[in-house]
């Protein structure tokens, strides 16, 4: 099948959108299909406001139109609603072409945190421009029971999956920089939406470890010189952190699945997080993590963990199974 993917996150941006879309299209290149990606780098760009890594299309409309004659897919997912998501939908909405979209961020929640803008108005938008979509794939039950709520409809499963390869136990270092055990892990954007200082306020033993990078890197350096900020590590460099730590902690109370989870369980690191969507989708009553009210009391809960639970756990969840789900969920056309 020929597969055009419009999305506006895309490398260089590093965060859990983009590396479940280049899985992605890994993954189907494997499996045989062929994968046409429509994405920043391939327009005019201008930096999103007070996030510049970010990188928005500049009227990319016709550019749009041009890439997907020359292309000619069968299908066609729009995987973000930026400038890129917008115009792809305008121009499948104005030729009667069939489409699917995801939910993959709550952006409603993080527009709220940034500028004050009430939820309710973003969710109206979000609901008017997933509409027509024959299939808004969203990663858990529980993101759809919400969206649902919301009066979001089309909603279809597509799960993650993880490098079991790349995020494995056996990278461990004891003395990873040295720092006074246990250590405890953060791996995301340094940005409001992460709730990271309930995090950094714990009173916790050891060492705290932040990897990533994020408008509140430097105001967080400043304001917590006991923790560890190491800035982005990808890759072999990533994978080592993670499987070097003790307790991967996870302090967001609105990512709608949370893939450095099932990176450090992987890694056999044990996740400490609050009992919301996210973890409960992806942790549950597994035994491979802790999820409480209390981040303190599940941080110190989770290093009793077994390592090897951990990692068995993650092994269930496999990028081949994440992939057949989003063939299934697509709109073909020709």
């Amino acid at each position: 099948m020929r597969i055009a993917l419009v999305s506006d996150a895309w490398s260089p941006q590093v965060n859990g959108v983009v590396r479940t879309l280049g899985m992605l299209v890994d993954n189907l290149g494997a499996a045989g299909h062929i994968v046409e990606t429509v994405t920043p780098d391939r327009f005019r760009t201008v930096p999103c406001p007070t996030y510049p890594e970010i990188r928005l299309a500049l009227k990319p409309r016709r550019r749009i139109a041009e890439l997907l004659d020359a292309y000619r897919p069968d299908a066609i997912h729009i995987a973000t609603e930026g400038p890129l998501g917008m115009a792809a939908r305008a121009l499948c909405l104005a030729r009667g072409t069939p489409f699917t979209t995801a939910f993959h961020t709550r952006f409603p929640e993080y527009v709220a945190a940034r500028f004050a803008v009430p939820t309710a108005w973003t969710y109206a938008w979000l609901r008017r421009f997933h509409a027509p979509s024959t299939g808004v794939m969203v990663a858990t039950e529980t993101m759809r029971r919400d969206l649902a709520g919301r009066g979001f409809s089309h909603l279809k499963h597509w799960g993650r999956g993880v490098d079991g390869a790349l995020f494995d136990p056996s990278r461990r270092d004891e003395n990873f920089m040295n720092l006074p055990r246990p250590i405890f892990l953060f791996v995301g954007r340094v940005a409001v939406e992460k709730n990271l200082p309930a995090f950094l306020d714990l009173d916790l033993p050891g060492s705290k470890l932040i990897v990533g990078e994020g408008p509140q890197l430097d105001q967080f350096r400043r304001r917590y010189p006991a923790a560890h900020f190491i800035g982005q590590r990808e890759g072999d460099a990533l994978a080592r952190v993670y499987a070097s730590a003790d307790v991967f902690v996870f302090p967001s109370l609105t990512d709608t699945f949370g893939l450095v989870l099932l990176e450090a369980l992987a890694s056999g690191v044990p996740v400490a997080a609050y009992p919301v969507a996210g973890p409960l989708d992806v942790i549950g009553d597994s035994g491979a993590g802790v999820l409480d009210r209390d981040l303190r009391k599940a941080a110190m809960a989770a290093l009793s963990i077994p390592r090897q639970r951990a990692r068995q756990f993650a092994q269930t969840h496999s990028w081949s199974a994440s992939t057949t789900q989003f063939l299934d969920n697509l709109a073909p056309f020709r």
